[in-house]
């Protein structure tokens, strides 16, 4: 029973957690377009997704943020997570907490906050500043996936590669950069995930001259789950699922690299 107890609880909270996604990617096959009964397999739904151009646009332009905002919260996370790990200067303590704070902080709080400094500067609401946003909630997360593998690193390959001659320019790209390469692509990849999938925050600062995917599905649902929204569900989340899989086997940290006794 000791023994058991574990593997069952574990597939509870699978259950619990996993359901409900099930059921709505089985019902995107679903023969019937206002019935919870099953009357056949379908790929109607689909086929009728793809002929959505408002939700085609739509998905370029999450996909477009996506990308813009992952790029730049890796390239920022990934300095702000070197510095934090390499160099000693005032306020370290308090940019590390700073780090961890944004990481807990909840998305209506930030939203709101940026919401409002937007309006404070006359920023257009758009594109612009969706994307400092989206930056500004991936960040934290690149830098401590990035903080984590750093962590594990053996600093010996940096001294023995300036013993050798090498610039701080060079000990960076040849030694550090590819060692912690995984922990950057893993950065990204969450950095995507998180702009693609976000309701919240989004809902603040995009305005209405810029639809994006996840506002777009939401406006949808409120007027009725549809079979072409379960199918748009049933991509999006196998979309994710593939992302964080890739993320997390990136970000794990190989023994050979940990630092040795």
């Amino acid at each position: 029973m000791k023994t058991r107890f574990p593997y069952a609880y574990l597939w509870l909270v699978y259950a619990f957690l996993y359901i409900p996604i099930l059921v709505v990617i089985i019902f995107s096959f679903n023969n019937a377009r206002f019935s919870t009964d099953w009357h056949g397999f379908t790929l109607k739904w689909y086929e009728l997704l793809f002929k959505n151009q408002p939700l085609i646009d739509a998905a370029y332009n999450s996909l477009k943020v996506a990308v813009c905002s992952a790029s730049l919260a890796t390239v920022m996370g990934s300095l702000a997570a070197l510095c934090i790990h390499r160099y000693k200067f005032a306020g370290k303590k308090i940019l590390h907490g700073c780090i961890y704070m944004l990481t807990i902080s909840p998305d209506i709080v930030m939203g709101i906050a940026l919401l409002i400094f937007f309006v404070s500067i006359n920023i257009e609401l758009g594109f612009t500043t969706l994307l400092i946003a989206h930056v500004t909630l991936a960040m934290p997360f690149v830098t401590l996936t990035i903080l984590a593998r750093l962590a594990a690193f053996n600093e010996n390959l940096i001294e023995a590669a300036r013993d050798l001659g090498a610039s701080e320019v060079k000990s960076f790209l040849y030694v550090l950069l590819p060692l912690t390469a995984p922990a950057v692509a893993a950065g990204w990849l969450l950095s995507f995930t998180l702009s693609l999938d976000d309701v919240l925050i989004s809902f603040f600062v995009t305005g209405p001259s810029f639809e994006i995917l996840p506002l777009k599905i939401y406006s949808m649902v409120r007027l009725g789950v549809k079979p072409d929204i379960n199918a748009l569900s049933a991509i999006m989340f196998s979309l994710t699922l593939i992302i964080v899989i890739l993320a997390q086997l990136l970000a794990s940290p190989k023994k050979k690299y940990r630092q040795k006794d």
